[in-house]
């Protein structure tokens, strides 16, 4: 979803993207989801400034319609589920690929498209 922004003067980017944090327009807007990697019936992706949980960096992780989110940083599972010998292929491959994954969070976070990341194997 592009978003334009308003031709006031002295309004940029920053505006619109203060704007998008307030609760009142982050209800009614849900931000792309892009895809990082897939593997073993796995789908890996980050949102667009998602940068709550105290800024930690997490991924989520969907396998038949379940959903969980890990720590980039220790792989550990910070919410939601799915079925364990899928997490620890996730948690396996956040280990593999930490150093990817943590630069791809720094791109999510700040509105840029993350890059994809190989696939487990």
């Amino acid at each position: 979803m592009a978003f334009l922004v308003p031709d006031f003067p002295g309004w940029g980017t920053d505006h619109v993207d203060f704007m998008l944090r307030l609760p009142c327009f982050t209800n009614h807007i849900e931000f792309p989801m892009p895809t990082i990697s897939m593997f073993y019936g796995i789908v890996i992706y980050l949102y667009f400034y998602d940068d709550e949980r105290d800024k930690l960096p997490h991924i989520h992780a969907k396998y038949q319609g379940m959903d969980a989110s890990f720590s980039i940083l220790d792989g550990s599972l910070l919410s939601g589920e799915i079925p364990p010998p899928k997490a620890r292929l996730v948690q396996a491959w956040i280990e593999i690929r930490r150093e990817d994954l943590l630069a791809d969070w720094e791109l999510a976070v700040n509105g840029q498209t993350p890059f994809l990341i190989d696939p487990l194997r």
